[in-house]
């Protein structure tokens, strides 16, 4: 489905701005060529598609994102821009070869994934940050999706929670938090943020609430779940090499350390198999500076390969 408007709505929404991570280490990795084409399936903001658009002048980007509401935003007046040296899908990059085999989109030159969610998400959209009061939603795509996070929180199991929070959110009081989630919900549904941080809140022992807001390891859990998104970065990886060119690029960037097992793991066979070339020793991460700049960069991890076959 390509996204075309004549007018272009703005650019921010509400005072929210996302500042993509690793843009150099994108550019360097991704090496935009003349006339080539590249499929961004995490357009986002946009931040990555302007940096490579800008980079060559002459190559165009196909740019995916399952989130209608951000190709609005920041695609059309980027199209506007651009022209068609950019080009807009709405789909989720868990069915990208049927989404491109439906856009009738052949091989291309280079392919980029972020798995990150972009401050926009978390700041603007419902139920993902604790620091806003909002429904209990956390999906990243309304119309793709029926379940949000405050259905996982009514009809899941303790023991299921408990899991979710330990092996998602890497939650050490995950048992506890997960008995205090199904005590609270015997009264009373849990339909709000502000609801669900104040209960996790509340079995946080105080000396572990430190470093960071006591509450995010549950959302971040609870939003991996919700949108399936380990699932969805293994089956792009799947499909990975049957939408790149022999000689086009790999690029992507993980947040969290069970996106980077799975991307590394992939590369890992692939390059076995002899399929791959790996550009990254390790994961190229950013730099100092950048993490002064930049907060979310700090744990962003890129790796990239080059197909051969």
């Amino acid at each position: 489905m390509n996204i075309r408007s004549k007018k272009a709505p703005e650019i921010q929404e509400g005072t929210t701005v996302h500042k993509p991570v690793l843009v150099n280490e994108v550019l360097e990795y991704i090496d935009p060529q003349p006339g080539a084409i590249y499929l961004d399936v995490t357009f986002g903001s946009g931040g990555h598609t302007r940096a490579i658009l800008e980079k060559e002048p002459t190559c165009s980007v196909i740019a995916m994102d399952w989130d209608m509401r951000a190709l609005e935003q920041f695609g059309q007046p980027m199209q506007e821009e651009f022209g068609d040296r950019l080009r807009l899908v709405w789909g989720n990059f868990s069915l990208l070869y049927k989404i491109l085999k439906k856009e009738d989109i052949g091989p291309v030159d280079g392919l980029l994934a972020d798995f990150g969610t972009s401050q926009v998400q978390i700041m603007e959209r419902p139920g993902f940050s604790f620091f806003k009061d909002s429904p209990l939603d956390m999906r990243m795509s309304p119309p793709h999706q029926q379940m949000t996070a405050a259905d996982v929180l009514a009809k899941s199991s303790e023991e299921k929670l408990r899991q979710i929070f330990w092996q998602l959110g890497d939650e050490r009081f995950a048992k506890q938090i997960a008995r205090a989630i199904v005590d609270y919900r015997k009264t009373k549904r849990i339909k709000t943020t502000t609801q669900l941080a104040e209960i996790v809140a509340r079995v946080v022992p105080s000396d572990a609430k430190r470093r960071i807001h006591p509450a995010t390891k549950v959302f971040q859990a609870l939003r991996i779940y919700v949108n399936k998104e380990l699932a969805n970065i293994e089956s792009l990886m799947s499909v990975s090499l049957q939408v790149v060119k022999p000689g086009g690029r790999l690029v992507f960037i993980s947040f969290h350390s069970l996106e980077d097992r799975i991307v590394k793991q992939c590369l890992q066979d692939y390059e076995d198999k002899g399929k791959v070339a790996i550009l990254t020793s390790g994961a190229a991460m950013a730099t100092a500076t950048e993490i002064r700049e930049n907060a979310s960069a700090r744990s962003a991890k890129l790796r990239a390969a080059q197909v051969l076959v």
